[in-house]
């Protein structure tokens, strides 16, 4: 073939060539499809979703006679709102005996800035719960488990499911149950399908002193009432105080990973 005539063009003309080329089309968005849909879909659902401003909250609901569990109660509140971003709300569950029944058992008058829980629906609101009692036979109070048997419909609807709960308790005497009241108990929270968290020995050395009388166990804080005349000492309040900052922390954490 004659000289620049050959088949193979020189650079020059492939990039003049190529440079005056348009560009692709882009191809359009067929507004029927699904893919379309999914993707409006997840923005939408997106922006729909409010910021969490508002602090987490463990409820700690109990039921004390004498005033043992109650003063665990109010240590595990300092120590739940100890952590930044979660706060503590008391409340007692309602009375089954007569006050009739109360005075002949010299039980003390009630607090009442601590409030009765309006309702079990209310456990629905909470991110974790701390459950106080004393021990009856090594098992909860009747007065516990009455308001857990009134927790039916929130059973029914599995509410509660995932959200994590813990247990403290006030016993008689050193072999009075400060182990299978929190244990016979778990069955409540499976039911429910929720997340038992025990403290473990998380409190450190203080788990293993033995100079002293000491309530609280693996499972959580507990109290020696005596004859109801014995005070919380100051490492079973410790020890409740530490539950408290704990639960807190366990609740923030699962949230995150949430």
């Amino acid at each position: 073939m004659g000289k620049g005539g050959g088949c193979v063009p020189s650079k020059k003309k492939i990039s003049k060539s190529t440079s005056q080329n348009p560009p692709p089309p882009i191809p359009a968005v067929d507004p029927h499809s699904t893919t379309n849909d999914a993707v409006s879909a997840t923005e939408s659902a997106r922006d729909s979703v409010p910021e969490k401003t508002q602090n987490l909250k463990i409820f700690i609901i109990f039921y004390s006679m004498y005033g043992h569990v109650e003063s665990l109660a109010t240590k595990m509140k300092k120590g739940v709102e100890a952590v930044d971003g979660v706060e503590a709300v008391l409340y007692r569950v309602p009375e089954t005996l007569t006050e009739e029944i109360l005075v002949q058992m010299r039980a003390p008058v009630k607090d009442d800035s601590i409030p009765e829980i309006p309702s079990p629906d209310q456990l629905a609101g909470a991110d974790g719960f701390l459950f106080g009692f004393p021990t009856r036979y090594g098992c909860m109070a009747a007065q516990m488990k009455a308001f857990f048997d009134s927790t039916g419909q929130l059973w029914r609807e599995q509410k509660l499911a995932g959200k994590p709960a813990g247990f403290f308790v006030s016993t008689g005497t050193q072999g009075g149950g400060q182990e299978t009241t929190a244990w016979t108990a778990i069955t409540q929270l499976a039911h429910h399908g929720m997340l038992f968290v025990p403290i473990g020995y998380t409190f450190g050395a203080g788990m293993f002193k033995m100079d002293s009388i000491r309530g609280g166990t693996p499972y959580g804080a507990g109290v020696f009432a005596g004859d109801g005349t014995r005070e919380a000492s100051e490492t079973e309040m410790a020890l409740a105080e530490h539950q408290g900052k704990y639960m807190a922390a366990v609740v923030k954490k699962l949230q995150i990973h949430i």
